[in-house]
């Protein structure tokens, strides 16, 4: 065994046997020293401990105490009645701390119970119970905090599982301290039934076995009596004290005595009220003056004191807050974080940053927010940190949009002005700067807040600049999100959805499927537009299709033909009659025959002259659709749908190109051409 373990056997052990063996005067005079240190120890220790969890046994260590101290009780109660002599700790407590006066021992006995069991016992146990209630009612929230950390990729599994635990050792260790201060609240008790005892029974020894008076016999046991008690009750107080100190500290990180001082006396201004206030007091009222004024003087002094120390302390944190990004300029590892390329930027002139700045009443941080949200719910997706910055190289108005470092697009805005677009049927023309609208590249005019309330009664779609540069920032990020998923993230939604479908995941992860495999075919549902909020579904649409084949193309229409509903829900209203464009068989034959399968996947080897003819078809039919006011739809057969997209979207990028089978089957459609070669 270890010698900590043997040291715990003996301390239980020695409390029960002085329950049933009498021990002498002088063992008792060490144990009730022991017993007095374990109290202080437990005192500091509870005091000066920065995490709660660090005194995790104390609830534990309560029990072995009480029991401990109660043992002795009967050790000094068993000398007080047969011998008289309980030795020279209870002697001392008796005569010394009770004034040698049996009256004054015994009031002050019984104020030490009455702080004891009415104010910190009765405060330690509401707070414990509290405490408790409050943390097993947190618990689930922070449960689901760790949660959403975890699928964002803020901490990892480890962290994860390590937060947990210590949520619940925090839950545990309050419901144990909630029923454990019922020990030290029996314990204050207990001590004042037995020196009741003591009292009675001694007198009644030393009147009838040693013949004594009865004056005599109470003032003799009397001293003893109150000695026992004071002996045994000053620990419990002290240990009472750690249990309240404990359960109501709130600091976590700092030292407990630095935190407490900092914060009564960290106030200069207090300091100088209070000193004012006992100068008044000595000086005008009857008061002793010579204690008043020095005192009063005193806190004046140290509040100044106080004020020239925050000063020098702040100074220094500036000084040293310099120093210290002087130091990380000059580290030579710090060209590694230059290597870090942020996923999406959006960078402005300087005639934007009010629309950035809260401070000058502007939306756009709240906006990219917004942004986020709407994309996963959209696409089921969390899109990257959109990092904001502003450009002195840039003109004033311009702002610029970067994916993984590089600019993707471009716009310009009037700060002051608000852009009106014609929907098409406002015959009315407005005067204004002629521009285009950044994201569709929509003909539009810059108005000034004047005009604004005339154009949009004239139908004209009036929006403002952040509201502009949100819409083209949402665009640009809906038709780079696919590049944008990393494996990462499809780590985090595996785990995600690993929860509540453990045995989905182990079939398919990485039996089945790779990690990337998943991530390719994420990423081909993504650049088509079509949400993958449904994970359930296209997991086990893979599990059901990846034994006999691992070609992500194939896998991404197998996964688009579960889901159907989806696909028929974003491009076919309901109760409505959807025009689209068909593909002719023979066109669908000619590109099947010019599939090439290789190990890398299939391309095709169609001739340059016949994919001509193709997309000049293509683009005729679709003219058609949008002469009606319609999206660009072809339908296709299942077989063909992924090699056309393939060929037509280099020139068309916006056609969406669907099979008959991914086609609910209440749709309703109608064919106004068809695409030949």
């Amino acid at each position: 065994m270890k010698k900590a373990d043997l040291g715990i056997a003996a301390y239980l052990l020695c409390a029960v046997i002085f329950f049933i063996i009498p021990i002498p005067s002088i063992l008792l005079d060490v144990m009730l020293m022991v017993n007095i240190s374990i109290a202080l120890i437990i005192l500091f220790n509870a005091l000066f401990v920065q995490e709660i969890l660090e005194m995790s046994f104390f609830p534990t260590l309560l029990l072995f105490t009480t029991l401990f101290r109660i043992s002795l009780n009967v050790s000094s109660t068993r000398l007080i009645l047969t011998t008289g002599d309980p030795g020279n700790v209870v002697e001392t407590f008796g005569s010394f701390v009770g004034g040698g006066d049996m009256i004054i021992g015994g009031i002050i006995f019984i104020v030490l119970v009455l702080i004891q069991f009415i104010v910190i016992n009765k405060g330690s146990e509401r707070v414990s119970e509290v405490t408790a209630r409050f943390t097993l009612d947190a618990m689930p929230g922070k449960q689901m905090a760790i949660d959403a950390d975890l699928n964002t990729g803020t901490i990892n599994e480890k962290q994860a599982r390590e937060r947990r635990e210590k949520i619940q050792a925090e839950s545990s260790f309050f419901g144990a301290m909630d029923g454990a201060t019922k020990y030290v609240k029996g314990d204050a008790v207990a001590g004042l039934i037995i020196t009741f005892i003591n009292l009675i029974g001694g007198t009644a020894m030393g009147m009838m076995r040693q013949g004594l008076p009865f004056a005599d016999a109470i003032q003799q046991y009397g001293l003893l009596t109150i000695g026992d008690g004071l002996v045994s009750q000053i620990p419990s107080l002290v240990i009472s004290l750690s249990t309240g100190i404990l359960v109501t500290k709130a600091s976590k990180e700092a030292d407990f005595g630095e935190v407490l001082i900092k914060q009564l006396f960290g106030i200069p201004k207090v300091l100088y009220i209070v000193g004012a206030t006992l100068i008044f007091l000595g000086i005008v009222t009857p008061l002793n003056p010579i204690l008043f004024v020095p005192f009063g003087a005193m806190y004046i002094v140290v509040g100044r004191k106080m004020q020239q120390t925050a000063g020098i302390e702040s100074i220094e944190e500036e000084v040293s807050e310099e120093e210290t990004e002087a130091d990380e300029i000059r580290r030579p590892e710090n060209v590694v974080s230059l290597l870090q390329v942020d996923p999406i930027e959006l960078e402005f002139g300087y005639g934007i940053i009010p629309l950035a700045d809260v401070n000058q009443g502007g939306d756009l941080l709240d906006r990219v927010v917004m942004i986020r949200r709407q994309i996963a719910l959209e696409l089921g997706t969390v899109v990257p940190i959109i990092r904001l910055r502003d450009n002195i190289q840039l003109n004033p108005n311009q702002y610029i949009i970067k994916i993984k470092g590089i600019q993707v697009t471009e716009g310009e805005i009037l700060f002051d002005h608000y852009m009106a677009m014609n929907p098409g049927y406002v015959t009315e023309e407005i005067s204004g700067i002629p521009t285009f609208e950044p994201s569709f590249h929509l003909p539009a005019i810059w108005i000034t807040e004047g005009q604004r309330e005339k154009a949009e009664s004239l139908g004209y779609t009036v929006v403002d600049p952040p509201s502009i540069i949100a819409t083209h920032l949402t665009e640009v990020i809906r038709s780079h999100i696919a590049e944008l998923l990393t494996r990462q993230d499809v780590q985090n939604l595996v785990d995600n959805i690993k929860e509540s479908n453990p045995a989905l995941v182990e079939e398919l992860i990485p039996k089945l499927l790779g990690l990337g495999e998943i991530q390719k075919v994420l990423q081909n549902l993504l650049s088509e537009g079509i949400s993958i909020r449904d994970l359930l579904t296209i997991f086990e649409t893979l599990a059901d299709h990846a034994s006999t084949s691992r070609d992500t193309d194939v896998l991404t229409e197998y996964v688009r033909q579960s889901l159907k509903r989806a696909i028929s829900n974003k491009y076919f209203p309901a109760n409505e009659v959807t025009s689209v464009v068909t593909l002719d068989p023979k066109v669908e034959q000619e590109i099947m025959s010019s599939v090439k399968q290789t190990e890398q996947g299939a391309y095709l080897t169609m001739d340059p002259e016949k994919t001509k003819a193709i997309m000049d078809s293509v683009e005729t039919e679709i003219a058609k659709l949008e002469n009606l006011g319609k999206s660009p739809i072809i339908i296709t057969s299942p077989i063909v749908r992924m090699y056309f997209k393939k060929l037509t979207e280099e020139y068309f990028k916006d056609l969406i190109v669907v099979s008959y089978n991914e086609v609910d089957s209440n749709v309703e459609l109608q064919s106004v051409g068809m695409v030949t070669d």
